[in-house]
């Protein structure tokens, strides 16, 4: 293996190499071999992504003896100067130890003076945003009136902190994050090339756990190598970074389902003991549920976005048929608002164990009359996740779904027909609409979650919630759901759409006041309710 360390042996040195940031490196490319670059440009973007190196390739690029041309030739005397750092008219400068006003002042002074060997003179400044206020001001007055022959780099991980006059006067260009299949693809050719095995998984868990940023993917990528061994595996990256592997997600989850509270306790210590990355095993805790819920509305369709291995998918897939779809988007919403509250806490440890408890007592926590727990499912009434697998197994199908709607309320919604045309009814009006070819799945199951009635030639169609009352009428849904019903009832009928969510508000309110988890709060802690907002 060469010595140095892998970020700098593997830094690009032309436009080509730069890893994503396509569209910036077309339109810097092209100023270079049109040799007219911008007076003064602001490279903005999170760490990591390429800026400074961005700088110094164009620098190359503009002061390339073989040029101008798209790219640097990285064989000339003034390209091999810039890459060792000596060329004497490119100068870098570190803002967070040159703050000051009269560092910029003497940097005024020398861009005065012409090139000593290059074509332009560049100055890259690094963390640019850390000059102070007069600083700025004073490096406004070259960036209004700039030499011909100097190029201004500026770079930053905070442009919102630059004053606007300075953005104004500089081509300013935003370095994204790096994506997922990008970084993957980076580091395994760095891997191919340092002719060491790997193990795809865990090449993808070193680019998850980047970031975004090429600099910390190839920062994890040598501490793993360090480690040695003939191949790289994912348990070598889980070791390195403290990382939670699959059986401490799936350990979680079935504590979670049956409510074992001293599993739960006993997990999150062994987390802690362990030294485990919170912040990473929040972030991925927080993806289980997200995959739950595609899991829970799409079914195998999902696993083709998720990409999991199969066996972590069918335990997904049995996970998302055991828990009804609306307390799946709970809890999930709950992690991701809770992630950032654990992290900055004085006691993560206490603030992580009632985040747990709490999704283990969400059914609690959060009365929900009737769901889903999948796309195939009827209506389900769950109280609690134990019940709801106990109602799979016994009742259900393998997804835990009861075979048998939920009969005080479907019963009443069926049985209203006609009393012009008993021959339909609405139980055959909604198989009608099941068997039209190419009629959306979702919008079966938002009809499903409707009341219908029909009476007097007017099939009214209630909502019980606001975001199905205003899905249900957007995109020419309304009127094909309109034309359906004049195709099974007749010419004559008319469809009103009813939002009965709103009705009932007051309803809810009442009930949510009166709820006995409600009153217990109040009682044990004096709370007063502030405010009452229906979720969905």
């Amino acid at each position: 293996m060469a010595k140095g360390g892998l970020t700098a042996r593997y830094r690009p040195q032309t436009f080509q190499e730069i890893v994503g940031q396509d569209t910036i490196k077309t339109i810097l490319s092209r100023a270079s071999s049109q040799d007219k670059p911008a007076s003064a440009y602001l490279f903005s973007g999170t760490r990591g992504v390429g800026k400074t190196t961005t700088a110094r390739i164009m620098a190359k690029a503009i002061n390339c003896l073989n040029g101008p041309d798209f790219e640097p030739c990285n064989e000339c005397l003034h390209c091999s100067q810039i890459t060792k750092g000596v060329f004497p008219d490119v100068l870098e400068l570190d803002a967070a130890s040159h703050t000051g006003v009269d560092n910029v002042r003497k940097l005024r002074e020398d861009v005065n003076y012409m090139p000593m060997m290059g074509r332009y003179k560049v100055i890259i400044i690094d963390e640019a945003h850390m000059l102070s206020t007069a600083a700025f001001n004073a490096l406004l007055k070259t960036l209004e009136e700039p030499p011909r022959h100097c190029v201004f780099i500026m770079a930053t991980t905070a442009p919102e902190k630059f004053p606007a006059t300075v953005i104004s006067r500089c081509q300013h260009f935003v370095f994204r994050m790096v994506g997922l299949d990008d970084l993957i693809n980076h580091l395994r050719s760095v891997l191919d090339r340092e002719k060491v095995e790997y193990d795809p998984r865990a090449v993808k868990l070193i680019a998850v756990r980047g970031s975004g940023s090429v600099r910390d993917s190839m920062s994890i990528l040598g501490q793993v190598m360090a480690i040695g061994g003939k191949r790289i595996e994912p348990e070598n990256v889980r070791e390195v970074l403290g990382l939670a592997g699959h059986e401490v997600y799936t350990t979680f989850f079935d504590a979670i389902l049956s409510r074992d509270l001293p599993a739960i306790h006993s997990g999150i210590s062994n987390i802690l003991g362990q030294g485990l990355d919170i912040s990473f095993f929040l972030r991925e805790f927080a993806s289980c549920w997200r995959n739950l819920f595609l899991l829970s509305q799409s079914g195998r369709e999902a696993g083709m976005i998720l990409d999991l291995p199969p066996g972590e998918l069918e335990y997904w897939l049995d996970m998302a048929g055991r828990i009804p779809a609306p307390l799946i988007h709970a809890g999930w919403q709950m992690v991701v608002e809770e992630r950032k509250n654990i992290l900055k806490s004085n006691e993560p440890s206490q603030d992580l164990e009632l985040l747990f408890f709490n999704l283990a007592y969400l059914p609690d926590l959060l009365p929900v009359e009737e769901f889903r727990t999948g796309p195939a499912c009827n209506h389900v009434p769950v109280r609690d996740y134990a019940q709801t697998g106990k109602a799979g197994s016994e009742k259900g199908d393998a997804h835990g779904c009861s075979s048998t709607p939920f009969p005080d309320e479907t019963d009443s919604r069926m049985k209203t027909v006609s009393s012009e045309n008993n021959d339909r009814d609405i139980k055959g009006f909604l198989r009608f609409v099941r068997s039209r070819p190419g009629f959306p799945e979702h919008l079966i199951r938002m009809l499903d979650s409707c009341q219908l009635q029909l009476m007097d030639k007017v099939l009214s169609i209630a909502c019980r919630q606001d975001f199905i009352f205003d899905n249900i009428r957007k995109n020419g849904r309304e009127a094909l759901i309109s034309d359906l019903a004049v195709q099974y009832f007749g010419p004559e009928v008319k469809v009103e759409f009813v939002n009965h969510d709103s009705d009932n508000n007051s309803d809810l309110k009442d009930r949510a006041l009166n709820h006995p988890v409600v009153k217990k709060i109040i009682n044990d802690f004096e709370a007063k309710i502030v405010e009452i907002k229906k979720t969905e």
